[in-house]
């Protein structure tokens, strides 16, 4: 078998093979799309395939739905190339299951995909249609930046805001110009949802796009009126969300079992822009959506799908549960641990009883005392799917090494909340001297910095952008020396911009220089530690 349209036609063989086919009219489905689409999504890649794009497809095979998505790519267009167009906008999902199961379908609910670099003309139709009553977007945190890190704006970037917004050519200056043409054609209301993983991500994305209508505004690119449309809430909205759902790359393993089950051409690959795809994703079972409810133009009911809608201010309590407590501290913890004793899976980690007492410390003993309760989850109930089901499931193929990435700009969020409210928590009897687990790891991090594991051996650090100068100011210190190592960790520990506080004065400098000398003294020390510490939790 083949994914494509033509041989979907005969259903029974993709069932027989055990891969469940739409159980909708695709070509019904695409034209009434063309007709009136209500659904625009920017970002092609894995998340959008395995979580959106299937939500969607629930809806439609319940006739909950009769349009489909259309797709926008703006980043790597060799993805709508190589794994859209040659598959008619197809994809197979092979959900890994903590019982060893894994469910496989094929998604069906994209109508059409476009790159928007040649793509455009279709685009600005799609945004005059009345209909349309959301775009989405899964371009990554990094995808919204309009500025540098000097404050100022890139190159391409600068170029559009100088243009406007009919030569735009950077991504979100594409995405601007498209809100112009739907202000240009009627002023119709949308709503413009962020589902990336970035805080308070609905303005983010405003921010990104008022800043185009601004300086459009102010040279005379932009028809008059725009900006005030842009700020208007009841005609554009940004919605806060909160997205949790792991999708690693296309895995071999994943591969393998579709070709056993008789599908070919499945072989992915890694574009020139270094996204790895493939005709399938492979995706967890488990996944939230939360999103503000504010859609001037109402929207699909995704509420049927399994989203959850609620207020922003509720939105953001999730999504500071899951960061600051429940699931990312713990995904952080096996990330550095991991790379240190040569782990290539999270799920092997959580085989070893050490490093799955360190999370369960982490989540249950030093996380749920000051974690967030949004009321919609439940945090102990969060936790427990996360320890007990998602990260031992053992057809996740996640890396330490690919979550370690970055990571100085996550363990002040990921952490420096719980610290935080164990130094104002004297009321409530908490106290930083509480604390154990979360300044192991904090050392632990300085000690991956090193680029030596726990054998001795050099290993590459994640890419980080702070990775040099922290590297330098940890140079000279190798396996085996004594310290003291105040002098070189002090800058670090005191770096509220790193961590959110300043350690020594929330009583755990001098903690954590203890546990970076401990996990030097040599060969295996880091597992000395983790067990001296973390294995007495059990």
């Amino acid at each position: 078998m083949r994914l494509n349209d033509r041989e979907l036609a005969d259903k029974g063989q993709w069932e027989k093979a055990g891969i469940a086919p739409p159980g909708f009219d695709r070509a019904a489905m695409a034209a009434a799309t063309r007709e009136a689409p209500r659904w625009v999504h920017f970002g092609a890649g894995n998340i959008f395939r395995a979580f959106p794009a299937a939500m969607a497809q629930d809806l439609l095979e319940r006739g909950l739905a009769e349009t489909g998505v259309v797709v926008a790519e703006g980043y790597d267009p060799e993805i709508i190339d190589k794994f859209f167009a040659p598959f008619d906008n197809l994809t197979l999902l092979v959900t890994l299951k903590a019982d060893g199961t894994a469910g496989k379908r094929v998604v069906a609910s994209v109508a059409s995909a476009h790159r928007m670099d040649d793509g455009m003309a279709a685009l600005r139709e799609i945004f005059a249609k009345p209909s349309l009553q959301m775009a989405s977007f899964t371009i990554t945190e990094k995808g919204y930046a309009v500025r540098g890190a000097d404050g100022a704006y890139p190159p391409g970037v600068a170029r559009d805001m100088e243009a406007g917004p009919a030569a735009a050519e950077s991504y979100l200056g594409r995405v601007a110009a498209l809100c112009h043409e739907r202000y240009l054609r009627g002023a119709q209301p949308l709503a413009m949802v962020s589902m990336d993983n970035c805080s308070r991500n609905g303005d983010v994305l405003f921010a990104a796009v008022e800043a185009f209508a601004l300086e459009w505004a102010a040279n005379g690119k932009a028809a008059a009126g725009f900006l005030e449309y842009v700020r208007d809430r009841s005609k554009m909205s940004f919605p806060w969300t909160m997205i949790d759902k792991i999708t690693p790359r296309p895995d071999d393993a994943a591969r393998d079992m579709l070709a056993a089950a008789g599908v070919e051409g499945m072989d992915g690959a890694v574009t020139a822009k270094n996204t790895y795809a493939a005709p399938f994703v492979n995706a967890e079972e488990t996944g939230y959506l939360v999103v503000e409810d504010a859609f001037p133009n109402g929207r699909p009911p995704l509420e049927k799908a399994g989203a959850l809608f609620t207020d922003r201010e509720t939105v953001e309590k999730v999504e500071r549960m899951k960061v600051c407590t429940c699931l990312n501290p713990l995904h952080t913890a096996l990330a550095i641990f991991g790379c240190l004793l040569g782990y290539t899976r999270i799920s092997e980690e959580m085989k070893n009883p050490d490093l799955a007492n360190l999370v369960k410390g982490i989540g249950y003993a030093e996380g749920l005392p000051v974690a967030t309760d949004p009321g919609i989850v439940s945090p102990r109930e969060f936790l427990d799917a996360v320890i007990n089901a998602r990260l031992p499931n053992p057809f996740m193929p996640d890396a330490p090494q690919r979550i370690a990435m970055d990571t100085s700009q996550k363990v002040g969020i990921r952490f420096g909340g719980t610290i935080k409210a164990y130094m104002e928590g004297a009321g409530a009897g908490l106290s930083t001297a509480d604390l154990t687990l979360i300044p192991l790891t904090l050392a632990a991090w300085l000690r991956y910095l090193l680029g030596i594991d726990d054998a001795g051996a050099a290993f590459d650090v994640s890419p980080d952008p702070m990775l040099d100068g922290l590297a330098a100011r940890l140079s000279g210190i190798a396996l085996g020396q004594k310290g003291p190592f105040r002098a070189a960790l002090e800058p670090i520990l005191r770096d509220a911009k790193i961590f959110a506080v300043d350690l020594y004065e929330a009583g755990l400098g001098e903690r954590i220089e203890g546990y970076f000398a401990e996990m030097l003294e040599g060969p295996g020390a880091v597992a000395r530690a983790l067990r001296k510490y973390a294995g007495a939790r059990s």
